[in-house]
């Protein structure tokens, strides 16, 4: 299992995905799960990926093939003309990459080597775009009524994204919100680990606007994990106390 979650913001877009992959317990390793496609002035594409590893890597790896030779290829990252295109690509090559996987496996239907993608980039000219992408290729975009889409271990960080997401805050404040999710995901599920990757896309910048590796040693993530939690406790006792009085008696 894994967790990645984009986020759409008036600004651009951030994403942040960890890197763990296991196979049982007692076989934890550490896989990249985001990749980043860019022409400086032209267009910027970043892919984070969950699921079966061997498929989102088969994925990724002919992605690459086709940017490394965009000349040979119509559908390639880097000469589609629109996020629309590059996600519809993406989904197609999902879809193929899975049903080629269970067929030489010999499995039927839904099987266990399935995988989703959040796609976020913008091509110049055009609006920035957050896409999540299904395994069975289909694909649904983020909007004011769904700014952020999340794949893997959803569950943890969720209400930390509803709770303190607005469209109009800083990339600062979207990336201390990402990291206080993944706290609380980490905390919670031993299948997400360290470290994490970390993406801001700026409106119009068509690259990085920075990028980073978090690792478990990084100051200001224990900075946050540690201040969350000691807030947390804070705010629990500030809460009005339960009485076991009735009410007319405690009046």
């Amino acid at each position: 299992m894994t967790y990645c979650v984009g986020l759409m913001l008036e600004k651009g877009l951030v994403l942040m995905s960890d890197t763990r992959t296991n196979s049982g317990v007692d076989n934890i390793s550490v896989f990249r799960k985001m990749f980043t496609w860019s022409v400086p002035g032209e267009r910027i594409i970043t892919l984070v990926t969950a699921g079966n590893l061997a498929t989102t890597q088969a994925v990724i790896s002919r992605l690459e093939e086709r940017t490394k030779a965009p000349s040979e290829r119509s559908n390639s990252l880097m000469e589609l003309p629109t996020m629309f295109q590059v996600a519809s690509e993406t989904g197609k090559l999902l879809r193929e990459t899975i049903r080629e996987t269970q067929e030489s496996n010999g499995v039927r239907g839904k099987g266990r080597f399935t995988a989703s993608i959040i796609l976020a980039g913008q091509i110049r000219g055009m609006e920035p775009r957050l896409f999540m992408v299904y395994p069975e290729g289909n694909f649904i975009e983020a909007s004011y009524d769904t700014p952020f889409f999340q794949i893997g271990e959803t569950k943890y960080g969720r209400p930390i994204l509803i709770r303190g997401y607005d469209r109009d805050m800083s990339f600062e404040d979207a990336v201390k919100l990402l990291m206080v999710s993944f706290d609380s995901t980490l905390k919670a599920n031993l299948s997400v680990g360290l470290p994490l990757d970390l993406m801001v896309i700026d409106r119009d910048g068509f690259a990085p606007a920075h990028e980073r590796r978090i690792e478990a040693t990084d100051p200001y993530f224990s900075a946050i994990s540690d201040g969350w939690g000691r807030e947390l406790r804070s705010a629990f006792h500030s809460l009005p106390s339960y009485t076991f009085e009735s009410e007319d008696a405690a009046e």
